[in-house]
């Protein structure tokens, strides 16, 4: 599709209005005849967006504060459906959710693709079958994620998520990264950017940030600014990863959206439309004709119980693996801090052999094996020679540990991963 149709295709009609009620966050207008996600503009500078209907009301919320906002204020359509910007010059870029950059004076964009693309038809999408290089031993050798495959990366706060997703970042043998730091401190994206990611980290990619202190609007836009940046790079034939630090905010700012306008809280107060939201953030990624996106989506859970978690719970039927860290591995100062036993790569079989497959499943039932006797190990009450299998594990356990163990400047590619 050519440019002016694309553009075409985006433009609508103007419709003008008039603000009615400020509650809070939420903003009440007379504006008939708009769509569920139309941009708008409240006195020709305020974006907003339409997220609700009540009665005769029209319910917006802003990507800003407020203030200034009063009854009476105009607020009109803008005339198209939301876009972003793209263009090779994104990479080294750090932009906001509008793809405003932050760390450059401009960015010399031209075309423009829509913020919200239709689903993609499943049978366009291809198998999964080539493995993906992340550059760290214990998920190469043990947990194989492939091209196009979507994996969450799961802990507790503190636990080294975001440390391992910059490895991930900077190791990978992707041909870039789309970074989407949604919810997260401004001093913790500074650090990401400077010592996880680094100067050659940058280089190659692409980072969307909305801090903790925005709205909810604006953390959810960049979410689908990112993907819409990865998508952009994948049907130009690149392989992607698109990492996602963290889908837990973004539940929160979809929970706090649907709370304001009345949604029925569920479990944690979260509502309806947040398990609506991931399925569609997450979909994003796959293997395509041209080029892939491997999605790394960081969930964080409250007092390190996965299974007690909500969104933690929901995105592991969504994606084809999880990554858990562990805060009790983290305390013996074992990073990363992957708990080889609560992890999984469902592609695995279809990427490596069978050989590679074999031992893999032995070292696991070796670490379990452990793991069931570690308390009475511990306490001297085992005598060696009692059970050939926990002697066995007794026996390799530290050489497992080593294997796992990877400081944070250090690459372990598949090859070296495998015949370690």
């Amino acid at each position: 599709m050519k440019l002016k149709e694309k553009l075409k295709k985006l433009h609508k009609y103007n419709i003008v209005g008039q603000i009615t009620g400020v509650v809070g966050p939420l903003i009440e207008a007379y504006l008939p005849g708009v769509s569920i996600g139309d941009a708008c503009k409240i006195d020709n500078s305020i974006e907003a967006e339409v997220i609700g209907f009540k009665d005769d009301k029209t319910l917006l919320m802003v990507f800003s504060d407020t203030k200034g906002i009063k009854v009476g204020s105009k607020v009109k359509t803008k005339g198209y459906s939301p876009y972003v910007k793209v263009g090779e010059e994104l990479l080294g870029s750090i932009i906001d959710s509008f793809g405003i950059p932050l760390n450059k004076d401009n960015l010399n964009l031209i075309e423009r693709i829509p913020l919200r693309p239709e689903p993609i038809n499943p049978l366009l999408r291809e198998r999964i079958n080539k493995p993906l290089d992340v550059g760290i031993k214990a998920i190469n050798g043990l947990f194989t994620i492939g091209e196009g495959q979507r994996v969450g990366l799961i802990a507790g706060a503190g636990v080294g998520k975001s440390t391992l997703l910059g490895m991930i970042a900077k190791f990978s043998s992707a041909d870039l990264n789309v970074i989407a730091l949604i919810g997260e401190r401004g001093r913790e994206v500074r650090e990401f950017i400077e010592d996880s990611l680094g100067e050659d980290g940058l280089k190659k990619s692409v980072v969307v940030v909305a801090t903790s202190d925005q709205p909810p609007l604006a953390k959810i836009r960049a979410a689908y600014t990112a993907n819409a940046i990865a998508t952009y790079f994948a049907n130009k034939g690149k392989n992607v990863n698109l990492l996602f630090d963290s889908l837990t905010r973004l539940a929160m700012a979809q929970r706090e959206i649907g709370l304001i306008i009345g949604e029925p809280p569920t479990t944690k107060g979260y509502t309806p439309s947040v398990f609506n939201l991931l399925p569609k953030i997450i979909e994003t990624a796959g293997k395509f004709k041209k080029g892939s996106i491997t999605g790394f989506y960081t969930v964080l859970v409250e007092g390190d119980e996965v299974s007690a978690d909500p969104i933690a719970d929901a995105a592991i039927s969504f994606l084809d693996g999880h990554i858990i860290l562990s805060r009790e591995i983290a305390n013996k100062r074992i990073y990363p801090a992957i708990d080889i036993l609560k992890s999984i790569s469902r592609l695995m079989p279809h990427l490596v052999s069978d050989e590679i497959l074999k031992y893999q499943s032995i070292i696991i039932e070796i670490e379990s094996m452990y793991k069931e006797a570690e308390d009475m190990i511990n306490l001297g009450l085992y005598k060696s020679g009692s059970n050939p299998k926990i002697d066995i594990a007794l026996k390799f356990h530290d050489t497992i540990i080593n294997f796992i163990k990877q400081n944070i400047n250090e690459k372990m590619n598949l090859t070296e991963s495998f015949n370690m």
